[in-house]
C-alpha cells in the first residue's frame, strides 16, 4: 500500500514540476530536507532555501524550451511504516517532445502528518543498474 502512495507522489510531483512553478513543489518537500548531487551535499532547511535551489533550475529549463518531465522508476521499497525509497530515471523534453536530458535520481520520503514527503533527493548517473533495474 505505501508503495502506491509513494507512486501516486512522485506522478504527482513530476505534473507539478512540469508547471515550472517553484510554489506548485514546496508542498512536496519535508522541512528539512536534503540535496545530494554533482554540487556537493546542499542541506534544505526550508522552503525559502528550496526555492533558492530550485528557481535557477526551473529558469533554465524555460531557457531551453522544457516542457515536461517524466519519471520511469525502476524500483520502489518501504523501509518501515513511515520511510521508503524510490530510484529511477527522470527525463526532461522540450515542448516539441524531443528528449532534453536525462539524470538518475533516487528518493527517501518520510510519511508525514501531511504524507510522504521527500527527505532527500540523490542524483546519479542515469545508467547505474540501481536506477534502471526493478
Amino acid at each position: 500500500m505505501a508503495n502506491e502512495a509513494v507512486n501516486q507522489v512522485i506522478a504527482d510531483y513530476y505534473r507539478d514540476f512540469s508547471t515550472l512553478n517553484i510554489q506548485a513543489i514546496l508542498p512536496y518537500f519535508n522541512e528539512p530536507s536534503l540535496l545530494v548531487g554533482p554540487q556537493g551535499v546542499i542541506p534544505i532547511p526550508d522552503r525559502a532555501a528550496l526555492a533558492a535551489v530550485f528557481g535557477p533550475v526551473m529558469e533554465g529549463l524555460r531557457a531551453k524550451s522544457y516542457g515536461r518531465s517524466e519519471f520511469e522508476p525502476g524500483y520502489v521499497k518501504s523501509l518501515s511504516s513511515s520511510a521508503a525509497l524510490i530510484g529511477g530515471v527522470a527525463m526532461r523534453y522540450k515542448a516539441d517532445g524531443q528528449e532534453l536530458e536525462r539524470a538518475g535520481i533516487t528518493y527517501v520520503l518520510h510519511k508525514t502528518e501531511c504524507g510522504w514527503k521527500f527527505a532527500a533527493l540523490i542524483l546519479h548517473d542515469p545508467n547505474t543498474p540501481e536506477s534502471t533495474s526493478s
